[in-house]
């Protein structure tokens, strides 16, 4: 189909629609099964190892000796038997995959915290990558996408700001003015995830350029290296108490930062246009890991409650346990479905036709998720909170997802106000 053709959105149950054809297609289920037995047989035992060596690490802003060689060494496996940037659509870059053959990868991806990046498929890479792939210059892939696509360096994307609500983009304030032949950025950024990595080397920042311009050409992007004088990291956010150190949510100030004219991407108020590009595969993909982590959440939750006793029965049959079990698995299926019909809407209509059907996954799965994981909580007792547990670290991981790449409100907007024009 031609994506550049309007096609209007239906949700008639139509046998013959292709977008009600959500199986993976057969040349991806090789790559699926290799996926599944590489996590399984390299990441599970190297994530075990990683962890322990960052235990008594000194400095919680680095990573402790030895950490980044056991990581290094899955990474290094996994492009050795080719399990390297399969969320790049484009064969070149990328295994080729549409976004629903990636669907079903990432919900494996998720069921891990290093799986992702142990096969270069992290965010907030992966939609950098997808950016500069897209409408970076050939001096732009050069230079960051190069060494981006192999792993060798990370980045940031710096976008919500403290001062006014993000959630409407054209809001940003942090300006960015021509002087000569360099841009000059000015205003404070904060929860910029992954900035404070020590291999973080690049942020896609999204800045002012044309105040007087119409609301969607007064954006811009800008390519900011984070060692440029005049970024100043202020600082860490935390999540709910925790700052994810070493790789943080910071908070950012730019402070007549001066990068050369050609680290513009794609041009002058097209900041809105990029993304297009970027958030409507990022936004999904945050979608399909979700969904493992919503699968891993009730699998420890039926492990727990077989295995605990109390009132002289197993926790599984105290209460409502089981039917909480039960809408645990029926939620996760129906999240699951339409996690997959987003992603071939997005392959069959093209990002901006699909965009109704990434909202609603957008706003539906993590909070669908965050209520599964909080059951999980809940059946493990204190534990649940504790940090012998992975549960409490994944609630307020999915639980800020509801923030990131848009609130839920502005995705139950975008579905509201396609609803109402149906009618």
């Amino acid at each position: 189909m031609n994506k550049n053709v309007s096609v209007p959105t239906s949700y008639a149950m139509d046998p013959g629609d292709e977008l009600n054809d959500l199986r993976m297609s057969d040349k991806a289920r090789p790559l699926f099964d290799h996926v599944n037995k590489f996590i399984r047989e390299t990441v599970e035992p190297m994530s075990v190892e990683f962890y322990r060596l960052g235990e008594k690490k000194a400095d919680r802003w680095s990573f402790a000796p030895g950490q980044l060689d056991v990581l290094q060494k899955a990474k290094d496996k996994a492009k050795s038997e080719g399990l390297w940037n399969f969320f790049l659509p484009d064969a070149e870059t990328g295994e080729g995959l549409s976004n629903l053959d990636y669907a079903y990868i990432a919900a494996e991806l998720g069921k891990n915290p290093l799986a992702s990046e142990s096969m270069n498929c992290s965010a907030p890479d992966t939609g950098n990558m997808e950016v500069l792939e897209r409408v970076g210059t050939k001096e732009q892939k050069e230079k960051w996408l190069k060494p981006l696509l192999a792993g060798e360096i990370r980045s940031a994307y710096a976008m919500t700001e403290p001062n006014v609500a993000s959630s409407d983009a054209k809001n940003i304030s942090t300006t960015a003015k021509l002087v000569g032949d360099q841009w000059v950025i000015n205003g404070e950024k904060y929860y910029i995830s992954g900035a404070g990595d020590p291999r973080c080397k690049i942020m896609i920042t999204m800045v002012k350029t044309s105040p007087d311009a119409p609301p969607k050409n007064q954006q811009s992007q800008i390519l900011v290296p984070i060692d440029t004088p005049g970024v100043e990291i202020i600082g860490p956010m935390t999540v709910f108490g925790h700052d994810h150190a070493p790789r943080g949510h910071m908070h950012i100030r730019f402070d007549n930062v001066k990068v050369p004219k050609e680290n513009m991407l794609l041009g002058e108020g097209r900041g809105f246009e990029i993304s297009q590009v970027r958030l409507g595969p990022g936004r999904i993909h945050h979608c399909m890991r979700t969904i493992g982590k919503a699968e891993k959440a009730l699998d420890l939750m039926v492990k727990r409650g077989l295995t605990r006793e109390a009132f002289g029965k197993k926790l599984v049959q105290l209460g409502g346990n089981l039917q909480i079990i039960a809408q645990a698995r029926c939620e996760i299926e129906a999240m699951r479905l339409m996690v997959l019909k987003a992603a071939k809407a997005m392959d069959v209509l093209g990002n901006k036709e699909a965009r109704v059907w990434v909202s609603m996954v957008k706003a539906m799965v993590p909070e669908r998720t965050c209520r599964i994981i909080d059951q999980a909580i809940q059946m493990h007792g204190a534990t649940g909170i504790s940090q012998w547990s992975p549960l409490s670290e994944m609630y307020t991981d999915v639980r800020h997802l509801r923030f990131a790449d848009g609130p839920d409100e502005v995705h139950w907007m975008v579905v509201g106000r396609h609803e109402l024009q149906q009618h």
